[in-house]
């Protein structure tokens, strides 16, 4: 009896040492696998878009993270709390477009890298405009014949076609793009100036006489026409989106010579009148417009190249206008040395309104970043007065910057 009670010990012991043995060689949860999923959340929000884009490859529950519109919302909160912008450099010359992107937020060696991003509807539409740039979404439209439009987030790929809108034979084209944070809806703004085939005038100027305002919202099966515009506004896109408002400047007519600031809320759908700031240049063909700090602002040209940006620090209020920088006359050291050599450089006037200098952004160390004859990045220090040549590596030579925050932004689930 003894030695059959050893060899149940004996076995039992084994037995124990096997399950020990088995315990040991499963795989352990990682540190993430345990941390709660709003934690993961939160740490991923707070990453470069690159890293973003990345980490979806890592496995099957990062990659359902990724299209988490909790998780996209975050990041667009963090981006816009203080951090530098990503850049867009569309480069239409000298032949095929082109779409490039810079992360001045970014933390790493490929902070100076200029990155090229595939654009998967190029095929169709090989020759584009950028419309604008909105919480990681892009607006683009077809620059031949005006007709194709397309919303397409550069980073997670997602892209859709947006159907066709009303056309007219002769006609000029103002666009715009942007997000109502109260109706939480992205529209399309489709500002058409045309005149009837029969019509003639003898003007230096065709006049576009007849107007209509199609709008789309995203989402929706068709575009919808708001009838005529009582603005002839400058042939560009909107170039600031403040308050869930559009803007644009107009262009003086007869009984109306001086240029007024107008903008489309995308709530109401309404025009309206902005007041201007008391500065005078804003009735001449020498200003644009931006967003500094998210507030409207305008950058007036003065003499001997000076630079005025005015910013309104109370939307709509005209008393809360004030000149907060002066940028005095500056041309970078590349186009010194390559202006009398690239005479292509007048083929860009329209791209800055016939001016050498636009402004895009404030940055978080509180410098004024500048775009130079659609060639050079310059940043310049309102403190020390200085300004500085941007050098990245697979910068093109020519391209059009828009200010761009990259986002997970999936458009199935803005429908």
């Amino acid at each position: 009896m003894d030695l059959d009670g050893d060899k149940r010990a004996k076995r039992r012991k084994t037995q124990t040492e096997d399950d020990d043995d088995d315990h040991h060689h499963q795989p352990q949860p990682t540190a993430m696998e345990t941390l709660p999923n709003e934690i993961i959340v939160d740490i991923l929000s707070r990453l470069p878009i690159t890293s973003l884009v990345q980490f979806k490859f890592v496995c099957k529950r990062w990659r359902a993270l990724t299209q988490d519109p909790v998780l996209a919302d975050m990041h667009l909160s963090w981006k816009a709390d203080g951090n530098d912008p990503c850049l867009i450099l569309h480069c239409d010359f000298p032949i095929r477009n082109q779409i490039n992107f810079l992360d001045l937020s970014a933390h790493n060696q490929d902070k100076d890298k200029v990155k090229r991003l595939y654009v998967p509807f190029q095929a169709t539409m090989p020759e584009f405009d950028v419309v604008g740039s909105c919480n990681g979404l892009l607006c683009l439209s077809d620059s031949l014949y005006n007709d194709a439009f397309y919303i397409h987030n550069p980073f997670t790929m997602d892209c859709i076609e947006l159907p066709k809108s009303r056309q007219y034979s002769d006609h000029e084209l103002v666009f715009g793009f942007g997000f109502h944070p109260k109706t939480k809806e992205y529209k399309v703004v489709k500002i058409v100036y045309y005149r009837n085939t029969s019509s003639y005038s003898r003007a230096r100027r065709t006049v576009y006489p007849q107007s209509d305002v199609q709008i789309y919202t995203l989402g929706s099966s068709s575009w919808r026409s708001l009838g005529k515009v009582s603005y002839q506004f400058v042939r560009r896109p909107s170039e600031a989106l403040v308050n869930g408002r559009l803007h644009w400047v107009s262009r003086p007519r007869r009984y109306h010579p001086a240029r007024r600031l107008i903008s489309f809320d995308l709530a109401d759908e309404q025009f309206r009148e902005v007041p201007k700031p008391d500065c005078g240049g804003l009735n001449r063909c020498n200003f644009h417009l931006s967003v500094l700090g998210g507030c409207l602002a305008a950058a007036v040209y003065g003499n001997y190249g000076k630079l005025e940006i005015w910013v309104m620090k109370c939307y709509n209020v005209k008393e809360s206008w004030v000149k907060q920088f002066t940028i005095g006359a500056y041309m970078p050291k590349c186009l010194k040395l390559n202006l009398d050599r690239h005479r292509p450089l007048k083929i860009w006037k329209s791209g800055s309104n016939g001016k050498v200098v636009r402004v895009l952004c404030l940055l978080n160390s509180g410098e004024v970043l500048l775009e130079y004859k659609n060639r050079v990045l310059v940043s310049y220090d309102p403190k020390k007065g200085k300004f500085r040549d941007l050098v990245f590596q697979g910068l093109p030579n020519w391209f059009q910057t828009v200010v761009h925050t990259g986002s997970l932004n999936w458009l199935n689930t803005l429908h």
